[in-house]
């Protein structure tokens, strides 16, 4: 292995590259990783030299906090590369300012900015490779955090690890989807983390959604704890609905996620002159517009699928089935985005931003 140091970045490159052994046609996501992965330690109170090493294992006490009080927060980034082999991010700032977002409700320590996006672009930068170009082909990008103090004591950590990993992805659902909407278990409560990408959020899914699943359910649209009379999300997405001809998703609260995505679709969907309508929806409201014909999409949106259109919902029992429409809103937006974060059609928005 070779080592160099660009700027105040440690790098130790991988002496052979695992690259020849992907098969860039057949991606499982989130199975392959690349070569390299970003680290930098915090203790003494301060984050320390950063480094990007050959993606390995890492060790860890068995008394590391993390694996007893949950203190882990993680964001999902794409890179995509354009036909001239220029590399873009889309909209990183709101993914660095979230991830800090969530790390101070769960007491850990932000990060620095210019440690983020400069290890993100040497590691990119080192990575290019393994981004492929062709629409839909990306490199998904995980940055974490976790907390590594040993000890079990209940009280914050007094050392954490962050972590950037990378694993090249195609499309994240295929075939239809089915949802069921909850009324029983409950993604968040207010005053809550639900806001925040931390993993005990995504821990606490898996078991109603493994009950979903069993019933033909591939996921779970949330409603709000208290009265499970409003629908917020479903599952690893925000979620839409088209009544008629106007969208309408909830407003975001300290149980919701600040989806970028979600901004991403609420922007272009205002752009392409759809009308929009941010407020609470009942499920009652779906139900009926389902039983009169009006509810014509639901789909979600996130940055693993951009947009997964949902072909029926359940509750309590009853099933429907949403009917197949030509030039739906959600492939007319997912391709006016994916425009954008291809480098295809001009960014208005100022979302793009070159590697």
């Amino acid at each position: 292995m070779s080592k160099e140091t660009i700027t105040n970045i440690k790098i130790e490159k991988a002496s052979t590259s695992k690259i020849n052994e992907v098969d860039f046609s057949n991606l499982a996501f989130g199975n392959v990783f690349t070569d390299h992965m970003f680290v930098c330690d915090y203790e003494n109170g301060a984050w320390q030299e950063p480094q990007i090493t050959p993606y390995q294992k890492i060790s860890l006490d068995p008394s590391a906090r993390v694996f007893h009080y949950g203190q882990a927060v993680f964001e999902g980034m794409k890179a995509y590369k354009d036909e001239q082999d220029d590399i873009w991010l889309f909209r990183p700032k709101e993914n660095f300012e979230r991830i800090n977002k969530s790390a101070a409700r769960l007491a850990m320590p932000e990060f620095p900015e210019d440690f983020f996006f400069e290890g993100l672009n040497t590691l990119l930068k080192l990575e290019k490779d393994w981004i492929k170009k062709g629409f839909g082909n990306s490199l998904y990008i995980r940055p974490f955090v976790i907390a590594t103090e040993s000890g079990v004591s209940a009280s914050p950590a007094n050392k954490y690890k962050f972590m950037i990993i990378c694993s090249p992805a195609q499309s994240y659902y295929g075939g239809e989807v089915r949802v069921k909407i909850a009324d029983h278990y409950s993604r968040a409560a207010s005053g809550g983390f639900g806001f925040a990408k931390a993993a005990g959020n995504y821990a606490g899914q898996f078991y109603p959604t493994s009950i979903a699943n069993k019933e033909g359910f591939q996921q779970i649209i949330w409603t709000d704890a208290n009265t499970h009379e409003y629908l917020e999300e479903a599952g690893t997405m925000n979620i839409f609905f088209r009544i008629g001809d106007k969208l309408i998703t909830c407003p975001i609260s300290d149980r919701i996620l600040d989806g970028v995505t979600r901004k991403s679709v609420i922007a272009m969907a205002k752009d392409l002159d759809i009308d929009v309508d941010i407020r609470p929806i009942k499920v009652t409201e779906v139900i009926e517009a389902a039983n009169n014909g009006s509810l014509k999409e639901i789909f979600g949106s996130g940055t693993a699928a951009v947009i997964n259109p949902i072909a029926g919902f359940g509750f309590k029992g009853d099933t429907w089935e949403l009917p197949k429409i030509e030039n739906s809103f959600a492939s007319k937006i997912k391709q006016a985005i994916m425009d954008i974060q291809y480098n295809i059609s001009e960014d208005k928005f100022g979302w793009r931003v070159k590697v």
